[in-house]
């Protein structure tokens, strides 16, 4: 009974936190238009704010190892869920890289272009060039680029092997690339992470949504990197990039499992 009133307390705090972020976004774009300003200090305020108030409307405890890249920056993270998002936009401002066809989606695509995300077409080659102009044109507005570089999401078991492609817009800039690990636990007695809060596989977002509703707290952890990796070849960026987040990277482990004991 108490994790249905949670799930629909949390529900009401989901519509109510994002349908007001999108429209103070909307108001803030066009409010910056009318008086001849820049739009984006009008939009990442209430955009991270949205993060911040999500993550802890979610009962999210977050931990930071490492300091956030300071912006402009270019981030890849590993991925693991929905809960990725709202995670790292409570921490920085930042933008992200998104496959083309989530700008279709009905809900998520309205969201995700309201934010000015990134999509690229991951089957073609000649997206390249325009996603890197498109990468440019963020940094020089002083902001920060997510890229969730396995192209995927998945339980948590380790780093799962980048798809190139996704970096060839960012070795074409020969960047400096910033690189975190993320990973989830619930408390013992609960419903593992992996299934609770990572959403992969072939799992409905609707069901899946509600289990993550009804948890009592999620402990998220955040390591980022000390130092950027920078290199021309994507192949080898992908490498060196997946190498130096495996040494840092906590599995998502069994809800009686303590996340120090996976601590290098």
């Amino acid at each position: 009974m108490i994790s249905r009133l949670r799930a629909v307390h949390r529900a009401l705090l989901t519509v109510l936190i994002t349908g007001g972020s999108v429209t103070a976004v909307l108001l803030g774009a066009a409010l910056a238009r009318l008086l001849r300003r820049r739009e984006r200090p009008w939009i990442s305020g209430p955009y991270r704010l949205w993060g911040r108030w999500l993550t802890r409307a979610l009962g999210t405890r977050t931990t930071v190892e490492g300091a956030p890249p300071a912006a402009p920056f270019l981030l890849v993270t590993n991925h693991l869920g929905y809960l990725d998002i709202p995670l790292l936009a409570s921490l920085a401002d930042c933008t992200f890289i998104a496959k083309a066809e989530i700008a279709s989606w009905p809900v998520a695509g309205m969201l995700c272009r309201s934010v000015d995300t990134i999509f690229v077409d991951r089957e073609s080659r000649r997206d390249v060039v325009r996603v890197g102009e498109q990468i440019t044109r963020v940094l020089e507005e002083g902001r920060g680029v997510v890229l969730f570089a396995e192209a995927t999401t998945s339980p948590g078991e380790t780093v799962q092997p980048f798809k190139t492609s996704l970096l060839a817009p960012v070795a074409r800039l020969g960047l400096p690339v910033h690189h975190a690990t993320l990973s989830y636990r619930t408390d013992a007695g609960q419903p593992p992470a992996r299934d609770s809060v990572c959403w992969w596989g072939e799992t409905e977002f609707l069901p899946h949504f509600l289990g993550l509703l009804r948890l009592p707290k999620i402990y998220a952890t955040v390591r980022f990197g000390a130092n950027p990796i920078q290199d021309s070849d994507r192949k080898e960026l992908a490498e060196r990039l997946r190498g130096a987040m495996l040494e840092t990277f906590i599995p998502v482990i069994d809800s009686e499992t303590s996340c120090e004991s996976t601590k290098p």
